[in-house]
């Protein structure tokens, strides 16, 4: 018997931070341990607040049943009650908000609401994997609009062409960014509400890294406007809680009630115990002020080494994520094989593997790697005092 993938299986390749874990493994086997910013899973233990109350909820609904698909109405209104509190928006519990099992299955699944063959998504790039994964998977067509760092890390809107935008259903935003670190003004969420009216197209914001910054607050979307907008928000990074899977997506009730049936025929809710967890996790700012601190540490012990070795100052304003210019006439995976040298054993992701080409070939990505800020400060500064040592010159610069 032959056995052969779909052709959108075939479309989408190796998942990136995949091939960053097998290249952790081949470290491994050749008897070094590397210190691994590759992935950005917080190595941070799940705060004890939030541990507690999961451990309660499950003794508790031990005979709970199936939960519902939209999430219990606790956890509905205690997102928003938090979004309130953060943004100064309110929105309807029953109507505006449903949970998810964290935000990559709602990224990957919300096109198949919207989506007929060959409609196209406008996606950032670099992004994350499933915006366009999901496209694909949806029967669309994927255009990539370039991060630049002369746009200061923002899509140049007028760049697109009138024909995508014809043809366009959905645009992903995603700030603050992954993975440059970028925080959008005001002014930016302005233009693109704009641009989506113009053009009827639906603008979903990921703004799962919202709690993560370091300076001024971070805004949300829906601070500006709610018609034909809508946000997916994640715990997974503001309280430590990637394994728990849990998040929320929020805004417009026509979209909700659309991406809802689609939710309701893929999935059967997020675990009641687990949203437990995390109506306790919105309930408390301290572990995240803690958290916030401890990222802040760390990106600037990396951000000084790698100026120290004679790099490019590449600050993050936000996330967990630091976009490190590689030296000049290095490729990314050039680079970031050189930071894999068994005296240096740094695991980053190539920006080559996190960014899709544009129309005209461009791969905004190249030229750079992202570390995530998830190992112990202690390993940080390890891998730290390895990287000021680095000699540039050696890398053929």
């Amino acid at each position: 018997m032959k056995v052969v993938p779909s052709r959108r299986v075939q479309s989408i390749g190796a998942y990136a931070f995949a091939e960053v874990d097998r290249e952790v493994a081949r470290l491994r086997e050749r008897g070094v341990e590397p210190i691994d910013f590759g992935v950005g899973d917080p190595a941070t233990p799940t705060p004890d607040i939030i541990v507690r109350a999961v451990e309660e909820a499950v003794v508790r609904r031990a005979a709970a049943g199936y939960p519902r698909y939209t999430g219990a109405p606790e956890f509905r209104r205690a997102a928003v009650r938090w979004f309130e509190k953060r943004f100064g928006v309110k929105l309807d519990p029953e109507k505006e908000i449903t949970s998810t099992i964290g935000s990559k299955e709602a990224v990957f699944n919300f096109p198949e609401g919207f989506i007929d063959p060959g409609d196209c998504v406008i996606i950032p790039t670099p992004g994350y994997p499933p915006y366009t994964r999901g496209t694909i998977f949806a029967e669309g067509v994927p255009y990539h609009v370039p991060l630049l760092e002369e746009n200061g890390f923002l899509p140049d809107l007028d760049a697109i062409p009138v024909e995508v935008c014809e043809r366009a259903k959905l645009m992903w935003i995603n700030y603050p960014n992954s993975p440059t670190g970028t925080v959008a003004p005001p002014e930016f969420f302005k233009r693109v509400v704009e641009f989506g009216r113009k053009h009827s197209i639906i603008i979903v914001s990921d703004e799962a890294y919202t709690e993560i910054y370091y300076g001024e607050k971070p805004h949300s979307i829906l601070e500006f406007a709610r018609e034909g907008v809508v946000v997916v928000q994640s715990l997974s990074k503001r309280s430590a809680m990637t394994c728990y899977r849990v998040g929320f997506v929020c805004g417009d009730e026509r979209i909700l009630d659309i991406f809802k049936k689609v939710k309701t025929n893929i999935d059967s809710g997020t675990a009641t115990f687990i949203q437990d967890a995390a109506i306790a996790a919105l309930g408390d700012e301290s572990h995240v002020e803690r958290m916030r601190r401890e990222y802040h540490t760390k990106r600037d012990i990396m951000v000084d080494a790698f100026k120290a070795a004679g790099l490019e100052d590449c600050t993050p304003e936000a996330a967990i994520y630091i976009w490190q210019k590689c030296p000049p006439g290095i490729t990314s995976l050039d680079f970031a094989r050189a930071l894999l040298a068994d005296d240096v054993a740094v695991v980053t992701t190539p920006g080559a593997w996190i960014s899709d080409r544009t129309a005209d070939g461009l791969n905004p990505g190249e030229g750079y790697v992202r570390l995530a800020l998830v190992p112990t400060i202690e390993e940080t500064k390890k891998a730290a005092e390895r990287i000021r040592t680095l000699r540039i010159s050696r890398l053929g610069t």
